[in-house]
């Protein structure tokens, strides 16, 4: 068996996952709130020890080691993956509904078909019922939701909305100054973030193990702001072509072990002498 031929297509798949991964992070460079992915690379030889101790056979473990082939133990593997939740830069918009969190970890909730989903992404919008919705148009929820079900009404002919710290909204009574509270934005803040998987959308499923607890004073919201993606378009454009020129070096690796080598075996060894 040509070891160094699986060795080199094993590295390649590997770059082909990694390829798609920076792919998705450049294109959600300029997406709102987006939390750009990352990938661990690994070889099998690290995941069979990690696993031989509960494989069944209690007492040939040692012996079976023996059959393990060490080439292949080496060849480049995908073994993890995480979403970085690090804080991207905030920008200052001055509109009344974009809203950002300035501390990581911090989630909007939202209502989806799917159920109730976290996402980053505060800008909002006012639907034709006068809720406030994200720009697909799921409903943001307020703190209260769980007990008594309703979302967050915002008059649109109201010319004051204002929202603090906190998340508390107050918009203005009609033809007055005088301010009125209205709802507060539901913050939650997993104590798993590992633990989300995302939905596409800007949208996190949150941990189904886990209740969400609506945080009452997170002190993070910021009106008038929005939240940019921490996607760093030139680390991944460099990544982008270090993943594409390993590509190129498997591919020669791969011919190599399948024509050069293939050739000498058929010229060299496969000659007879009479």
């Amino acid at each position: 068996m040509q070891t160094g031929y699986y060795a080199a297509t094993g590295g390649m798949v590997a770059q082909f996952n990694r390829m798609d991964t920076i792919a998705t992070n450049l294109a959600n460079a300029n997406t709102a709130g987006y939390k750009h992915d990352q990938l661990i690379t690994g070889d099998f030889a690290r995941l069979y020890k990690e696993a031989r101790d509960t494989l069944p056979l209690n007492n040939n473990t040692t012996e079976s080691a023996q059959f393990l082939n060490r080439s292949l133990s080496r060849v480049p593997q995908i073994t993890d993956s995480y979403t970085d939740f690090s804080q991207g830069t905030l920008q200052k918009t001055d509109n009344t509904l974009d809203v950002a969190l300035g501390k990581e970890g911090q989630f909007f909730a939202v209502q989806t078909p799917q159920g109730i989903r976290l996402t980053r992404d505060g800008l909002f919008t006012l639907n034709g019922d006068g809720k406030l919705v994200t720009k697909q148009g799921y409903e943001v929820l307020p703190n209260d939701y769980f007990k008594s079900k309703s979302t967050i009404t915002i008059n649109p002919q109201d010319e004051i909305v204002t929202i603090d710290r906190n998340g508390l909204i107050s918009n203005n009574i009609p033809g007055s100054t005088k301010m009125v509270a209205n709802k507060q934005l539901m913050i939650v803040e997993p104590q798993n973030l590992r633990m989300l998987k995302k939905e596409g959308d800007g949208l996190y499923i949150p941990d189904p193990a886990e209740e969400l607890t609506p945080i009452d004073n997170s002190g993070n919201v910021m009106q008038g702001y929005t939240e940019k993606s921490n996607v760093n378009a030139v680390n991944e454009m460099v990544a982008l072509v270090e993943a594409n020129r390993l590509v190129g070096m498997y591919q020669k690796a791969m011919d190599a072990q399948m024509n050069d080598m293939n050739r000498d075996a058929i010229e060299k060894i496969a000659v007879t002498h009479r």
